[in-house]
C-alpha cells in the first residue's frame, strides 16, 4: 500500500428538507385545520479517528463527500426523515484545515474521536407550525435552509513514541529492521527510506513504537533532498533519536547539519529531548571510535552511546535509554496540574 499523508478533499453537507403545506380532510370533519409536516435535516459532514489506517490513500480515489438532503415534510403531520450523515474514517494522528492549510479545524489523536466538520440545514416548517388562534389555516410552510460546502486538507501525522532522525544512509532504516518486525527497505545508497515508516520495539518487556523518517541533508528545509516534509511524522514523539554515521567523516558536522534542519523546521522538534548515538561501530576500529565520540561530545557536551545496529551491540542500552525518557514523559502528560490540584472555595 502506498503511503500517503497528505489530501485535498471537497465536502458538501445536506440540504434541509421543505415544510408541507397540507391540510386535514375527511368526511364528516368541515374544518380539520392545517396538518403539514416539517422537513428533515440534511445530513452531517463528520472525521472519525479509527484503527487499522495509516495512510490516507483512499482519498487519492475520491475526493468528493456529499452528504443526503433531508427528506419535505408530508401531510398528516408527518416530518421528513433526516438525510444519513458522511463519515470520513482517517488515520489516528490526522489534522484537518481549511483550504489555506493554517486554519486547524480538528486534530483526532485518539481512537474513536470524531469532528462535525459540516453541519446539514434544518429542516423547514410545516403549516402546521404556524397554526394559532388567530391564523387557524395558515397557508404557507419553510423552505430547508441549505447545507454548506467546503474544501479542506487533510495531513496524517504518525503518533510514535520515539522517532529516529539522521542523515542519509546512517543507519535508520537498519535498526529499525533489527529492533522491530518492520522490513523497511535497507540499501548502501543515500535515501533508501521514501516514505516514514513504524515499529514496536522491545525493550525489558516494554513496549513503544519508533518511528522512522527520510534522511536530512543540508538545505532539507529548503527542498534539497526529499525535504523537510516528514519532520511533521515526528512532531507526536516523547523522544528522538539521533543516529549518526560514524563512518561517514566527521561525526561532530553530521550532527549539526541535521540539528540545524531540524531548527529551520520549528514546531518545537530542536527543544525535544534527544538520545544520540553513533552507529555502524561495527565497521570502525577503536581509534576510530574514539576519535568519532570525541568529536560528538565536543558538539553535544555529553559522551554518545556506540552501537551497531548490525551486530547489535549497543542497541539495548539505546532502547532502554529511550524507554527511560518516555516513561518520564507519560508521567508528567498524566500527572495533574497544579492548576487542576488547587482548591478552590465553594
Amino acid at each position: 500500500m502506498k503511503f500517503l499523508d497528505e489530501a485535498k478533499v471537497y465536502i458538501r453537507s445536506g440540504d434541509g428538507g421543505n415544510g408541507c403545506v397540507s391540510f386535514r380532510r375527511e368526511k364528516f370533519i368541515e374544518f380539520g385545520g392545517p396538518n403539514g409536516g416539517d422537513g428533515g435535516k440534511g445530513g452531517d459532514v463528520v472525521a472519525e479517528a479509527v484503527e487499522g489506517l495509516n495512510t490516507l490513500i483512499d482519498y487519492r480515489y475520491q475526493q468528493h463527500f456529499t452528504a443526503k438532503n433531508g427528506r419535505a415534510g408530508m401531510g398528516k403531520d408527518r416530518h421528513g426523515a433526516n438525510g444519513p450523515d458522511v463519515v470520513l474514517k482517517v488515520p489516528v494522528g490526522t489534522q484537518i484545515y481549511e483550504e489555506d492549510g493554517e486554519t486547524l479545524l480538528a486534530d483526532l489523536t485518539a481512537a474513536g474521536q470524531h469532528a462535525v466538520l459540516l453541519r446539514g440545514g434544518n429542516g423547514g416548517f410545516g403549516n402546521a407550525h404556524f397554526k394559532s388562534s388567530t391564523n387557524r389555516a395558515p397557508r404557507h410552510a419553510n423552505p430547508g435552509q441549505p447545507g454548506g460546502e467546503l474544501t479542506i486538507r487533510l495531513r496524517l501525522k504518525l503518533i510514535a513514541d520515539a522517532g529516529i532522525v539522521g542523515r542519509p544512509n546512517a543507519g535508520k532504516s537498519t535498526l529499525l529492521a533489527a529492533v522491530s518486525a518492520a522490513k523497511p527497505k535497507i540499501a548502501d545508497y543515500p535515501f533508501t527510506t521514501l516514505h516514514p515508516q513504524l515499529g514496536v520495539a522491545n525493550a525489558d518487556g516494554r513496549e513503544f513504537v519508533l518511528a522512522d523518517i527520510p534522511g536530512l541533508i543540508e538545505g532539507a528545509h529548503q527542498g534539497v533532498g526529499l525535504g523537510d516534509r516528514f519532520l511533521g511524522h515526528v512532531e507526536r514523539c516523547r523522544v528522538l533519536l539521533h543516529l549518526v554515521d560514524g563512518t561517514a567523516g566527521d561525526a561532530g558536522t553530521a550532527y549539526d547539519t541535521v540539528r540545524a534542519e531540524l531548527s529551520a523546521y520549528g514546531h518545537g522538534l530542536a527543544d525535544k529531548p534527544e538520545i544520540v548515538a553513533l552507529n555502524k561501530a561495527d565497521a570502525l576500529t577503536p581509534d576510530e571510535i574514539k576519535r568519532q565520540v570525541n568529536a560528538l561530545r565536543r558538539v553535544i557536551k555529553k559522551n554518545p552511546l556506540v552501537i551497531s545496529a548490525v551486530s547489535g551491540d549497543g542497541v539495548a542500552e539505546v532502547l532502554r535509554a529511550l524507554l527511560k525518557v518516555i516513561d518520564q514523559a507519560r508521567h508528567e502528560a498524566s500527572a495533574p496540574s497544579a492548576q487542576d490540584t488547587a482548591w478552590h472555595p465553594i
